[in-house]
């Protein structure tokens, strides 16, 4: 894969036991759904990708889906501190590719 990670550095990532992601890379065993989603989680890409139904590792719309479930349990309040968190950072990045041009 290309993310370089060892399976204890993968396991760590995914709270998982460096025996488990042995397990299934090597096939000796299948994760569970919940561990299917850590691991997707751990190394950025979908859990379709991992199950080889898609050739895409993208996961920004599944990174939009996660941060929407988490926004959606926040209070009024926290949501507004998230938007401002937002914008200040998007302002940062564009302050920080403007200064690379």
């Amino acid at each position: 894969m290309a993310r370089n990670l060892s399976q204890s550095d993968l396991a760590r990532r995914a709270d998982l036991q460096a025996s488990a992601v042995s397990h299934f890379e090597t096939g000796t065993r299948k994760p569970s759904f919940d561990n299917l989603k850590r691991l997707a989680d751990a190394l950025r890409v979908t859990t379709d990708y991992l199950l080889g139904r898609s050739d895409l590792m993208d996961t920004s719309a599944a990174t939009v889906d996660r941060l929407h479930r988490h926004y959606a349990g926040l209070s009024v309040e926290y949501q507004e501190m998230a938007d401002d968190f937002v914008q200040m950072l998007a302002e940062k990045a564009k302050q920080k590719a403007s200064e690379g041009e």
